[in-house]
C-alpha cells in the first residue's frame, strides 16, 4: 500500500510516498514554497494559498497517479499561522506565517499587540500566533468581509483536497493559535470574549486521528497535523525514552509527556507544552534561529573574503566545513549566545559573543562558538524541567543531518547517542504515519511507527 505525506513548510513544499509495509521512501519531491508577498509592511510576512494550493494540487495529482492506487494522504505544515476563508471555503486574505510581527507593533499605553492580549486574557502570546494576528486584525477592521472562519495553511489543503467548506483543525495546530485550554484541548471561550474576539470563526478542534474527506473519490485525506508533531511522530519510535532536536529555519527541542504543566521547576525560557494525540502531548523548547545562526556566520565569513579579496566568493561554507571536518580542539573558547532573532518569551532579545580574549577572536573560534550556543540554547530548556530518564536523542532536520560536528557536540552535551531517521523528509514520513492511523492501516500509531528506520551518528 502507499501513503502520500504532504509537508507545506515557510521555504520549501515537500511531497513523499511511503510504502505502508516496509516503511520505504518510494519517491520523494521537494518544491521551493516561493509564494511570498510583498506587502510594503516590513512586519508582515505574508505568502500566497492560491500559490500553495496550486502547487499541492499538482504534487497530489501526479503522485496519486504515478504510485496508484494510494491508500490515503497525510499532511502536515508550518504552525501558528492562519488565513481566513468564506463560505465556500475560499481563502480570502493572504496566509500571515508564524514570521509575521504584527503582533509586535505597538498598540496602545508603550504596550504590543502581543503583550496587550495576554494581559486582557492570562495567556502568554506572541507575534506570529494566530490569535494574536487576529486581534491585531480585529482591532484595525482589517478582517475580510465575508469572514466564515480561520485556519493554518495545510488545514486549508487538506480540506480543500477533500472538497470540503470547513476544516477540522487538529489540537496540536489550535493549540499554536494561542487562546487554547491545553488541559481542556479546546480554545479558551472566556478568554476569546475578553479579547474582544468571535469565537465563531474558531476552528471544529480534533484530538484524534481523523480523516478531512477523501481526495479523487476514494483516498482519505487526514486531518492536518503541526510540523512540530509530525517530526516527532516520523524520527522517534521509542517515545517514552527518547529527545527530538530539531535544527532547521528554527530550533526545537521536543519529548512526551502525559500530564499538561507537569514537571516544571521555574518559568521555562521559551519552552511550552503543546497537544501531540488524543491525551498526550509534547514539551518543546524552541529557538528562534535555529540553524539560521549557522546562515548568519556564513554570510558574515563570506563578506570578510570579499571585503579582503575583492573578488565575489559563491559561498563560505566549503572553508566552515573543512574545519569542522578536520577537528575543532581549541582553546579559549567564546561563548555565544544565538539569540539574534529574540525567543517566544522576549522579542528584544539580541545574541551576544562574549569571553573574546587576545588570542581568541578568529573565525575557528567563532565557528565552534556559533555551534556550542546552537546547541547550548536548546540545552537550557531541557534542563529547565523534569523531564525523565531519556536515553537517546533523536536529530532531525538538515541543520542537524548535513554537520557532523553539531551531531557529536548534542551528544557531548547530552551524553546521549544521537540517532538520525535513514530519510530526510522526517515531517511528511509523521504525516505519513499519522495517515495510516486515520485511515486504520495500522492499528495505532506505534504500530506505524514501528516503520522508522535510523542511521546513526559516527
Amino acid at each position: 500500500m502507499n501513503i502520500i505525506g504532504l509537508d507545506i513548510g515557510t521555504t520549501t513544499i515537500c511531497a513523499a510516498v511511503i510504502d505502508s509495509g516496509s516503511g520505504d521512501t518510494l519517491k520523494s519531491v521537494t518544491l521551493d514554497n516561493d509564494a511570498f508577498i510583498e506587502s510594503g509592511r516590513a512586519y508582515e510576512k505574508i505568502q500566497s494559498p492560491q500559490v500553495i494550493l496550486n502547487k499541492c494540487a499538482v504534487l497530489v495529482s501526479e503522485l496519486t497517479e504515478e504510485f496508484a492506487p494510494v491508500r490515503c494522504i497525510g499532511v502536515t505544515g508550518q504552525m501558528h499561522g492562519i488565513l481566513y476563508y468564506d463560505k465556500n471555503g475560499c481563502a480570502i486574505s493572504p496566509l500571515y506565517t508564524w514570521q509575521d510581527e504584527s503582533g509586535n507593533q505597538l498598540f496602545e499605553g508603550g504596550m504590543t499587540y502581543a503583550q496587550k492580549l495576554s494581559e486582557l486574557t492570562g495567556h502568554k502570546m506572541a507575534a506570529g500566533y494566530g490569535c494574536t494576528t487576529y486581534f491585531v486584525h480585529q482591532r484595525n477592521g482589517s478582517v475580510p468581509e465575508n469572514t466564515v472562519g480561520f485556519c493554518t495553511i495545510h488545514d486549508y489543503v487538506s480540506m480543500r483536497l477533500a472538497e470540503k467548506t470547513a476544516p477540522l483543525v487538529h489540537t496540536s495546530d489550535a493549540a499554536s493559535f494561542g487562546l487554547f485550554d491545553i488541559s481542556g484541548l479546546c480554545f479558551d471561550e472566556t478568554a476569546v470574549e475578553r479579547a474582544g474576539l468571535d469565537i465563531s470563526l474558531f476552528p471544529k478542534v480534533t484530538k484524534g486521528f481523523d480523516t478531512v474527506g477523501v481526495y479523487g473519490g476514494g483516498i482519505p485525506v487526514a486531518v492536518a497535523i503541526g510540523d512540530n508533531q509530525a517530526s516527532f511522530l516520523g524520527s522517534v519510535s521509542d517515545m517514552k525514552n527518547s529527545v527530538l532536536v530539531n535544527l532547521g529555519t528554527g530550533g526545537q527541542i521536543s519529548f512526551l509527556t502525559d500530564a499538561p504543566g507537569s514537571g516544571l521547576t521555574a518559568e521555562p525560557v521559551s519552552l511550552e507544552t503543546r497537544p501531540c494525540f488524543l491525551d498526550s502531548y509534547l514539551r518543546v523548547g524552541s529557538s528562534l534561529c535555529g540553524g539560521r545562526a549557522f546562515a548568519i556566520l556564513e554570510s558574515f565569513m563570506r563578506e570578510t573574503a570579499e571585503l579582503v579579496t575583492g573578488k565575489k566568493i559563491k559561498s563560505a561554507y566549503p572553508a566552515m566545513d573543512r574545519f569542522l571536518e578536520n577537528g575543532m580542539g581549541l582553546d579559549g573558547a567564546l561563548t555565544v549566545s544565538t539569540r539574534f532573532a529574540g525567543t517566544r518569551s522576549d522579542p528584544n532579545t539580541r545574541g551576544s559573543i562574549t569571553r573574546v580574549g587576545l588570542d581568541n577572536f578568529t573565525p575557528r573560534h567563532l565557528i565552534v562558538g556559533f555551534l556550542d550556543g546552537m546547541v547550548t540554547e536548546l540545552e537550557e530548556m531541557y534542563v529547565s524541567c523534569e523531564h525523565g530518564a531519556h536515553t537517546k536523542i533523536v536529530g532531525s532536520g538538515n541543520g542537524l543531518r548535513k554537520n557532523k560536528a553539531l551531531r557529536r557536540m548534542f551528544e557531548a552535551h547530552f551524553r546521549m547517542p544521537m540517532a538520525v531517521p535513514a530519510y530526510c523528509e522526517e515531517a511528511a514520513f509523521g504525516a505519513a504515519l499519522f495517515g495510516m492511523t486515520a485511515a486504520g492501516i495500522k492499528k495505532d500509531i506505534y504500530e506505524a511507527q514501528k516503520l522508522i528506520k535510523y542511521n546513526y551518528a559516527d
